[in-house]
């Protein structure tokens, strides 16, 4: 019996990661094509680096078709829980740093979706796993590679 890794994420998420996927397989599949077609037309394969970077480039998609295929299969969407006023999956969450920082603002997501850039961060992430389960007006410590900080729960989401 296998046992996949689960996904957990927003609709959003999994709507970004279909979009993704059918890119590659509709779009990205054909260029690539092409370009290996255009490679193989200049002759000798042994020593065309054009065909040799559009094989890696068509290895690397594919590679990633089936990494999303797999995402999208194992996806748990997250159910909103606006019940709770606990920091949790799915959740936005603000905070600043003790004594004197800025505040800083992440929506906590699963893996697959996470993207610190869009303020998405994972719930892997030593942040999130600092705030999960913690509520507004908590000052938590929070282990990062960088070192440990104090943060302070604003609002959550």
């Amino acid at each position: 019996m296998s046992t996949e890794k689960k996904f957990p994420m927003t609709v959003v998420g999994k709507k970004k990661l279909t979009d993704e996927l059918d890119f590659l397989k509709t779009v990205k599949r054909k260029e690539i094509v092409e370009r290996i077609k255009v490679a193989r037309s200049f002759g000798d394969l042994s020593e065309n680096s054009e065909y040799d970077s559009a094989k890696e480039d068509q290895a690397f998609i594919e590679g990633r078709i089936i990494t999303l295929e797999s995402m999208i299969r194992n996806a748990v969407i997250i159910e909103e829980d606006a019940q709770t006023s606990l920091v949790s999956l799915g959740k936005t969450v603000s905070f600043i740093e003790v004594p004197d920082g800025d505040e800083e603002t992440y929506t906590i997501v699963g893996s697959a979706e996470a993207d610190p850039v869009e303020g998405l961060i994972s719930n892997d992430s030593p942040i999130a796993k600092s705030l999960i389960g913690r509520s507004v007006g908590d000052q938590v410590k929070v282990l990062t590679p960088g070192g440990e900080m104090d943060v302070k729960i604003t609002s959550i989401n």
